[in-house]
C-alpha cells in the first residue's frame, strides 16, 4: 500500500496562488483586481501581511458575478422582456 496524503480539512483561507487556482484565473488578475478594489474581498493576515481570501467569500463573490451577468441570469436578459410600445403622437 502506497503512502497517500489526504487533506484532513479543506482550507478555509487561501493565499493568492491558491485562490487564483480555485477560481481558475491568473495570480496577476487577482493582484490587479485587488489594486483596483474590484475583485473578491481579501485581507492581510499575520506579521508578514500575506494577502488571504476566505473560501466562502470567494464562492459568494463568484455567485454575485454570475447573478449580475445577463447571459446566466434570465431576469436580466433584455431578450426575455416584452418589447415596449411607443406612444403615438397626436397631430397638433
Amino acid at each position: 500500500m502506497r503512502n497517500q496524503s489526504k487533506p484532513a480539512v479543506e482550507a478555509s483561507f487561501l493565499n493568492v496562488q491558491n485562490a487564483a487556482k480555485y477560481m481558475g484565473i491568473s495570480v496577476n488578475t487577482l493582484y490587479v483586481w485587488r489594486h483596483r478594489r474590484q475583485g473578491p474581498p481579501s485581507f492581510r493576515m499575520g506579521p508578514g501581511g500575506r494577502v488571504m481570501y476566505r473560501r466562502d467569500l470567494l464562492d459568494a463573490w463568484l455567485s454575485e458575478q454570475q447573478q449580475a451577468d445577463s447571459r446566466s441570469n434570465p431576469a436580466l436578459n433584455p431578450l426575455n422582456n416584452a418589447p415596449q410600445q411607443r406612444e403615438r403622437r397626436r397631430a397638433a
